[in-house]
């Protein structure tokens, strides 16, 4: 995608949540810089041919709640960068004051770490007939 395709997209995306673009470079590397109040930055370095998107940020604050999205990123199939971006809000939602959002996934990884069948695992057990 063209540089400034993915400019357009992230400015769309930042007029729906806290974050704003404050930086968007081409010409040593394709990043684009956010930042929102209270001091959460982060920039994601955009692929050119083959390569993913990669997030990062310089504080050493939010580096931790990156790694949900670096998980994202690595896991098979190829990301948009609206898809990352989201994956990052909902990263950084603990550190914007906001509440968590409800995942279906997490909560069914959760159940099963705590030992309680999912909805699609067969309890096991003696059956009665």
């Amino acid at each position: 995608m063209e540089f400034k395709h993915l400019v357009e997209a992230a400015e769309k995306w930042c007029s729906g949540n806290p974050f704003e673009l404050i930086f968007a470079e081409e010409n040593d590397e394709r990043r684009l810089d956010f930042y929102a109040e209270p001091g959460v930055s982060f920039y994601v370095l955009c692929p050119g041919g083959t390569d993913s998107f990669h997030v990062w940020s310089e504080s050493e604050d939010c580096l931790p709640f990156l790694q949900l999205a670096q998980d994202y990123i690595s896991s098979c199939g190829k990301k948009t960068l609206l898809e990352v971006l989201e994956k990052v809000f909902t990263s950084f939602r603990p550190l914007l004051g906001l509440p968590d959002i409800d995942d279906d996934t997490f909560e069914h990884f959760h159940a099963d770490v705590e030992g309680e069948p999912g909805p699609d695992q067969q309890q096991m057990g003696v059956s009665q007939q």
